[in-house]
């Protein structure tokens, strides 16, 4: 699925984030999440998910990164892309079976 911003953009937010929070040492993330958020018109959910993407990424929170999650992915759409063609082998391999049985007409 395509992101709806750019890279550049998430990394402005979240780093406006975290100047918020050094300028002002007694703001927690969420509440600094909360009041950059509407500034860039994005959702406080979706800043708060870029920052905790970013700390598992950066091996500050344990969670699976982002290598791993589009890993998983492409593993996932492999795996079904095999099943289809498995799937198309043993409906020809049946057809194919249903035809030497047959008596010939010759």
């Amino acid at each position: 699925m395509p992101s709806k911003y750019p890279q550049s953009f998430r990394d402005r937010a979240m780093r406006m984030v975290v100047d918020r929070m050094e300028a002002d040492e007694g703001l927690t993330q969420y509440q600094a999440i909360k009041e950059i958020a509407p500034k860039l018109n994005i959702s406080t959910e979706s800043l708060r998910r870029w920052i905790e993407q970013s700390q598992i990424d950066a091996g500050a929170k344990t969670g699976l990164s982002s290598e791993a999650q589009a890993e998983i992915r492409r593993l996932k759409r492999e795996n079904a892309e095999l099943r289809r063609a498995n799937e198309i082998l043993k409906s020809a391999s049946a057809f194919f079976a249903a035809e030497l049985d047959r008596p010939s007409t010759r």
